[in-house]
């Protein structure tokens, strides 16, 4: 078996393998714990299952993910904080499945699961937008504080810097690139919990597909031995959510819970910041979550209400409004991300700009023409 077969398939196989057959005791442990989401006492909106569904799918998640990381790649300072971050959110997520937490705790916990990884070493050294890298380099002000290399338009995160010394080792702060990592791990839990949840099957197809994508983008640049642990721990997560998906698919047996939606978003975070930062790459593939959610919070906040609480009004409530079934829209989701992925892998950067604009509108359009269309009486 080649070096890349190795990478890429015995990890993610492991992991599908973990995660399958410990499903059927996380739906045990979650019927004996009353871990369980049932439509005639959980009164909310966005509830469209019929029948009593244990949550608890993060136990399956984290031991697929937990066990296949250990197995494959060295117990290393990142590795200690991505999976130590990882434990705290599926400890919050099996809360939540049993206590229905506040939106804002959650939240919380997870800004101090974020800062694991963080410390750990994790951050966006920088990033790279068109046109902007140009306009901030223009700036005489914003010169003094940000470094931009219009020529390659990159914008330069890894200043101003803060060197602490812990246990007396120095370590020196990158505070704009663990600020940005901040936001962008927290918001892209967020976009995974609110826009790619809700339908049977819809979340873990969402995910193995992103995944992929970043695995197939560490292959490219497989010759530096940077992007293996990349490249394996791409396909672990690939391979936990692959082997979770037959149990949650239509008719679902379980629940991804808050805590398994979470984790999904925190590692493609990770995985994003550690493949050289490809940020954007993921943007393409995630747009229709992305922008689902991020109408979503708009929605919340001009109506007057939290962002973070939940509601029937995301996109995929609306295809099952327009006739689709539950297999129908998953499918539908898991196409169009994959869609999304082979684009983001070959497009370049102001391209990829190009493409979430795109992805925006069409979603938007969606949105609207399904809620306002007219409804011929018969």
């Amino acid at each position: 078996m080649s070096l890349i077969a190795k990478l890429a398939i015995l990890p993610g196989l492991s992991a599908l393998i973990l995660s399958f057959i410990s499903t059927p005791l996380a739906i045990k442990t979650a019927k004996k714990l009353r871990l369980i989401d049932d439509p005639k006492t959980h009164k909310h909106p966005k509830v469209i299952h019929k029948y009593p569904v244990p949550r608890g799918g993060i136990i399956s998640i984290f031991i697929g993910v937990f066990a296949s990381t250990l197995l494959f790649l060295p117990f290393d300072r990142h590795i200690s904080g991505i999976l130590a971050g990882a434990f705290i959110l599926t400890v919050l997520g099996l809360f939540d499945d049993k206590f229905d937490l506040n939106p804002h705790f959650r939240l919380f916990i997870m800004f101090l699961a974020a800062a694991f990884p963080i410390a750990s070493g994790i951050g966006v050294p920088f990033i790279k937008i068109p046109y902007i890298a140009d306009a901030v380099s223009a700036s005489s002000l914003l010169n003094n504080f940000i470094y931009a290399d219009p020529t390659r338009d990159i914008i330069e995160l890894s200043h101003p810097q803060i060197a602490v010394s812990i246990f007396g080792s120095v370590h020196n702060i990158l505070i704009l690139a663990d600020i940005f990592a901040f936001i962008w791990i927290v918001y892209l839990m967020n976009i995974l919990n609110m826009g790619a949840k809700g339908i049977d099957g819809q979340l873990p197809g969402v995910v193995v597909i992103a995944a992929i994508t970043i695995a197939a983008l560490s292959l490219k640049y497989s010759a530096d031995i940077t992007q293996w642990p990349i490249i394996i721990l791409a396909s672990i997560t690939a391979g936990t959510y692959l082997g979770f998906l037959p149990w949650n698919f239509y008719p679902q047996k379980i629940m991804p819970g808050f805590g398994g939606s979470t984790l999904a978003g925190y590692l493609l975070a990770i995985l994003s910041i550690l493949s050289t930062a490809k940020v954007g790459t993921l943007l393409v593939v995630l747009g229709i979550p992305l922008m689902d959610s991020g109408y979503a919070v708009v929605r919340r906040v001009a109506s007057g209400k939290s962002p973070v609480w939940g509601d029937r009004k995301h996109l995929h409530h609306k295809l099952l409004d327009l006739g689709l079934n539950k297999r129908q829209v998953a499918i539908l989701y898991w196409v169009t991300t994959a869609f999304l992925g082979i684009l983001a892998l070959n497009l370049k950067s102001d391209y990829k700009l190009y493409t979430i604009v795109g992805v925006a509108i069409l979603v938007g359009g969606i949105m609207l023409w399904i809620t306002y269309r007219p409804i011929k009486k018969l």
